[in-house]
Formats: C-alpha cells, sequence, structure tokens
C-alpha cells in the first residue's frame, strides 16, 4: 500500500517511522510520502490561508494549494481522505475497508478549517476519530493510519488481530507478565496453572466483565 499525505507540517509524522510502522515501510508492505501543501502555493511567500468570506474567527485554508498537491499525486486507484468531525467514526471495520485500498491520500486540514471546495472538487471520505475538536488534522491522519495499517497482511499476526479490543465486540481481557508478584499483587492462579481450557474460559469471562464496565453499549450491539 502507497499512502500519501498532504500537511502544512511534515515534520509531525515523524512518529510514523518508529515501531511495528517502520518495520512494514522497511519490508516493503507499507510506503508512506510526505507533500509539503506549501509547495503548491501559488503566493509569493507560499501562504495557504486567508480570511474567510463572510467573517468569523480564525483563518481558513485555502482551496489552491490543496488541489494541486492532492492532483501531483493523483492515480486512477487513489482514495482520498480528510480527517474531519464531520466524518464517519473510525472503527475496526472501517480501518480493514481502508487497509484493502491500495492507494490512500490523506488531507491535513489545520486552523479555522479547509475551503468547502475542497470537498467539492476532490471528495475525500472524511473520517472522524471522536466527538471533539483538534488544532489540525495531522494528529487524527497519525491515528487512522495507524489503525489502518495494522490490517495489511502481514504487519501484525492474526492471533494479535482476533484477540484484541474490539475484535468481537468485546474488550480484551487483563494481561500480565513477570515478575509474577509485584507490591503485593499476584498474577492470577488460572494463568499460571498450565491449563490451557481453564485460562481460555477465565479470559472470556474476563473480557466480558471488563467490556460491561466499561462500554456496556457494546454488549448491547449484540
Amino acid at each position: 500500500m502507497r499512502i500519501d499525505i498532504l500537511t502544512l507540517f511534515p515534520e509531525s509524522f515523524a512518529p510514523l517511522n518508529e515501531s511495528i510502522l517502520k518495520r512494514a515501510q522497511e519490508s516493503g508492505k507499507l510506503e508512506i510520502n510526505l507533500v509539503n501543501i506549501r509547495d503548491f502555493s501559488k503566493d509569493k511567500h507560499k501562504k495557504c490561508d486567508d480570511y474567510t468570506f463572510g467573517g468569523g474567527a480564525g483563518m481558513l485554508m485555502s482551496v489552491q494549494p490543496i488541489f494541486d498537491a492532492y492532483k501531483s499525486v493523483e492515480k486512477e486507484n487513489s482514495y482520498p481522505v480528510f480527517a474531519s468531525p464531520s466524518g464517519e467514526t473510525l472503527s475496526p471495520k472501517l480501518a480493514k475497508e481502508l487497509s484493502k485500498k491500495e492507494h490512500l491520500v490523506f488531507i491535513c486540514g489545520h486552523y479555522e478549517g479547509v475551503d468547502a471546495r475542497m470537498n467539492e472538487l476532490i471528495k475525500p471520505k472524511e473520517i472522524s476519530i471522536g466527538d471533539y475538536v483538534l488544532t489540525g488534522g495531522e494528529l487524527p491522519t497519525m491515528v487512522i493510519i495507524d489503525c489502518l495499517a495494522r490490517f495489511i497482511e502481514g504487519v501484525i499476526t492474526a492471533d494479535s488481530l482476533n484477540e484484541e479490543s474490539f475484535a468481537n465486540d468485546m474488550l480484551e481481557y487483563p494481561q500480565y507478565t513477570r515478575p509474577q508478584v509485584f507490591e503485593g499483587l499476584s498474577v492470577p492462579e488460572v494463568l499460571v496453572s498450565g491449563n490451557h481450557q481453564e485460562i481460555a474460559k477465565w479470559r472470556k469471562e474476563q473480557a466480558l466483565k471488563k467490556t460491561k464496565e466499561n462500554r456496556p453499549d457494546l454488549i448491547k450491539k449484540n
């Protein structure tokens, strides 16, 4: 998969070159390319924002630099994505769908927002990571990329994906590692019993308990 990211702040994406995403890129499963929107501004000062027509607080990103930046990377199989509070909420199902695309182009808004003509001309898939507003689209774009990349074949083991939170509309069960006792707290005996049938039963019970306590809305979906 190739991902192009259109942004005013390319340096914000350094975390994408660490850990699992770094290995995915090194193995050729994922290619990430950063495009500086400022490079496409026709303003002599490389300005990419302006005041909004009709008045209002803040500055708005101009449509021209974004449109030209998008056209510079667009292909027949390109699928544009725009992180926005107005979009569909990110979910494992949506992330899996995105992971099947051959070419994703993420457009990062900033400041007060983006000229609405960007949506009309490029028609990106709008995705929200929650009911709140951030100062720019860089952070939610990284969240979406990190989430979808885990579903690209070979990036994460199938067993990990099948047992993690939300895999079966449930939260993941509690997990433990060494030392077996720390500050007076012990690992549950069943986990060191060697009885895999009982361990599986305990994990299922704990996952259900945790989901009921923390996310009862997931239980109601079933």
